[in-house]
């Protein structure tokens, strides 16, 4: 005798406790976050996966303000080591307000990535090729990404009087790594802060 079929959504065949509530938001007939019929409920006692032997989902509503900041502008973290458990990416996002600009910082021995989302944020740096400093500013649009090395210092400016700038940022460490600084130098010259290096 062959199995029946249903028509109904795969949750439904498996009971609601395996997945969580339908939120304000979520578009017609989407299926509950998480949902996967093999995942105990993390509701049961000892049943929780570790957080390394699962995919997770970071609502944008859900991100974190409590991480490293740096004045003039609010870092909320999405990935990291205590939002899922990762050990070598961190990322998040960076609001930068209209008319801003952040403090000189560095991001330690952290490779960072940013991707901007909107506004058009500027990321300002001193460099010596020319045998003496000049502060660079490089100008971004939505889409732009920008790298930035370890230890470099720099800052983000808005210079936009009526338009928050959001980027996205992924570093390399497994926490976000913020070192403010009371001035920008060249990396490696001995006029920083930690001489040679730093």
């Amino acid at each position: 005798m062959a199995p029946s079929t249903s028509s109904q959504p795969e949750s439904s065949q498996h009971g609601s406790s395996q997945s969580r509530s339908s939120q304000p938001g979520d578009p017609p007939g989407a299926q509950p976050d998480g949902f996967h019929p093999d995942l105990p409920d993390d509701s049961e006692a000892g049943s929780t996966l570790p957080l390394r032997a699962r995919l997770h989902h970071i609502r944008a509503d859900a991100l974190d303000g409590d991480t490293a900041q740096s004045g003039g502008m609010r870092r909320f973290a999405a990935v990291s080591g205590q939002s899922v458990g990762s050990e070598r990416i961190w990322m998040g996002q960076t609001h930068v307000a209209p008319a801003t600009a952040s403090s000189d910082h560095h991001h330690g021995a952290s490779e960072t990535a940013i991707h901007v989302v909107s506004g058009h944020p500027e990321f300002v740096f001193l460099d010596d090729t020319n045998g003496t400093p000049e502060e660079v500013r490089l100008r971004t649009s939505p889409g732009d990404y920008v790298f930035v090395p370890p230890y470099v210092p720099h800052r983000e400016e808005n210079p936009d009087a009526d338009e928050e700038a959001v980027v996205v940022i992924a570093r390399s460490t497994q926490e976000a790594i913020v070192v403010n600084l009371p001035h920008l130098y060249v990396h490696g010259r001995e006029d920083g802060p930690d001489g040679p290096g730093h």
